[in-house]
């Protein structure tokens, strides 16, 4: 799995309610999309292209359970790159089939708006503008598997275990 695209930062400590803020909560799966960062980075939605990439600091994903990963995903985003990411966020992404990696130093590796090559599977992340690369933490290969089923519905869909 390759994903190529531009890179957006984020920093440390972003927890769910930044990402999907309550007002967003209660509307429709395709609305909460525009609420994505309103609080810390007003309008940024607006600005994201579909397979954009958004690279952040350590702790990322902190917070509650609400469907953040969604939004992201639903915002247009290919994936996250993330120097740690929360345990709870980490399965949301990896439910909804938003691929994220953990990788120590990521946020060395980009400026916002430089490109960034990954290969999932062998958790390898490249800047060609720079020449620079690093391995990341490879996803488990059950959660690589739902990954690339789309996520847990429709794994277990393909599998007839829910209709």
């Amino acid at each position: 799995m390759r994903i190529e695209g531009r890179v957006w930062l984020a920093g440390d400590n972003i927890n769910t309610d930044l990402i999907l803020p309550i007002q967003a909560y209660y509307l429709s799966v395709e609305e909460q999309p525009a609420w994505v960062f309103s609080a810390n980075r007003p309008g940024w939605s607006d600005e994201v292209t579909p397979g954009d990439i958004l690279v952040a600091g350590r702790n990322f994903g902190v917070g509650s359970s609400r469907p953040a990963a969604r939004s992201l995903k639903n915002l247009g985003l290919a994936c996250l790159l993330a120097e740690s990411i929360n345990g709870l966020f980490y399965r949301n992404a990896v439910n909804f089939a938003f691929p994220s990696l953990e990788a120590p130093g990521i946020t060395g590796l980009f400026q916002e708006g430089e490109t960034a090559e990954i290969d999932f599977d062998a958790a390898e992340i490249n800047n060609p503008k720079r020449g620079e690369r690093l391995t990341g933490t490879p996803m488990p290969p059950q959660l690589l598997r739902i990954l690339k089923a789309g996520g847990i519905y429709p794994l277990l869909q393909s599998e007839n275990l829910i209709r």
